[in-house]
């Protein structure tokens, strides 16, 4: 099969959707199947692209988004690049993440003549842009022949203003590079410490300010605990939660920033136990699954896109969200029994397995073959 793999976001910049893609570009043609990915890249020089990547724009905008930030195309030339793209390749199956998102996949629904599928990804309790859009968004919603979605959460969101049948299929994980023999904790945390981790960028729809409130509760029954925060932030991110440290003299956290793609993985075999204080606006959560292919047990709110990935007292703990005495509490719980991590531990590889990349691009290639199916049926 011939296969684009449309993104609305910048391609390099670290995100679910672009993670997404990129494993399916990758099992994609592994298994011998030809794929181009159409989406906007910037930042990043041509040889550290990959070679199948047809960027449409280098210019790019961050734009305020459900606690986040969506970097976005901005240049007209989009329009004719990916219109050129779909004309010339010829695609079997035009793949569109996140596929109501302006602009490049709603270009590319305009000009598809191949088989059209959308996987939506986001999690809302309300969207307003899809509430007061829908007239517009319903044309292209119903190019889509082919309707995924990453969770129920994921589905609950576009479900009740565009409704149709979806398939779930959840987001994967590189069982290998998280769970690997290959992987040793980093020989710095491996002192006897008790170590907390959270991976993540410092908006405020991912809760880390209440894990650091948090932080003081656990220190007093371990005051060894030490809380490493892994993530792609700026310097005003982190300002507020540096005062905060400095005006309790609190010891034991240790900012390190964004890490390698290599290095990642030995951050998440240091710790003891995991933590995502995400406030809500979470679709799946990617950091649990990887947490749990590590064989780490995790402390995550009890949110629907976690609550649907983490079973509550087997691979983990789910807490009530933006309560820091409670996540302190299950923390502690978890800290405090060695034998309870173990457990949790090895439930999360068990769980971890159920979301190898292979057995998901199998399931999306398998999704393909029956929409061009029914397509030639009905020819």
């Amino acid at each position: 099969m011939k296969i684009a793999l449309v993104s609305p976001y910048d391609y390099p910049y670290p995100g679910g959707v672009t993670q997404h893609i990129f494993y399916l570009d990758k099992h994609f043609r592994e298994l011998g199947h030809q794929v181009g990915i159409i989406a906007p890249c910037a930042g990043k020089t041509p040889e550290k692209l990959p070679d199948n990547l047809i960027a449409t724009t280098g210019r790019v905008i961050p734009i305020p988004f459900g606690g986040s930030k969506a970097r976005i195309p901005y240049s007209p030339a989009v329009y004719w690049r990916v219109k050129r793209a779909l004309h010339e390749e010829d695609f079997d199956i035009v793949h569109a993440h996140e596929p109501m998102t302006l602009p490049v996949p709603l270009i590319a629904l305009r000009h598809s003549r191949a088989v059209n599928v959308g996987t939506f990804h986001s999690y809302r309790d309300t969207h307003l842009i899809y509430q007061y859009g829908r007239r517009v968004f319903q044309l292209f919603f119903d190019k889509l022949d082919g309707k995924i979605a990453v969770s129920k959460a994921a589905k609950d969101t576009v479900a009740p203003y565009f409704g149709g049948q979806y398939v779930i299929i959840p987001n994967g994980i590189d069982l290998e590079r998280f769970g690997g023999d290959h992987v040793y904790p980093l020989e710095r945390y491996a002192d006897g410490k008790l170590n907390i981790l959270f991976v993540g960028r410092l908006e405020p729809r991912k809760g880390f300010r209440y894990l650091l409130r948090a932080f003081p509760y656990v220190k007093e029954k371990f005051p060894q605990a030490r809380l490493i925060v892994v993530g792609a932030y700026r310097k005003k991110e982190i300002a507020p939660h540096l005062r905060y440290v400095r005006e309790h003299h609190l010891t034991g956290v240790k900012f390190v920033r964004h890490v390698s793609d290599e290095e990642l993985p030995r951050y998440y075999r240091s710790c003891d136990v995991f933590c995502a204080p995400s406030t809500g606006f979470e679709s799946f959560g990617i950091v649990l699954l990887e947490a749990m292919a590590a064989g780490k047990p995790a402390v995550a709110s009890d949110i629907p896109g976690y609550r649907d990935l983490l079973d509550d007292g087997k691979q983990g703990l789910l807490v009530e969200r933006k309560n820091e005495r409670a996540l302190a509490e299950a923390i502690v719980r978890i800290l405090k029994d060695p034998a309870l991590r173990h457990k949790m531990g090895e439930e999360g590889r068990i769980k971890a397995r159920q979301y190898s990349w292979p057995e998901v691009a199998s399931r999306v290639l398998d999704y393909y073959q029956e929409l061009l199916a029914q397509r030639k049926g009905a020819a």
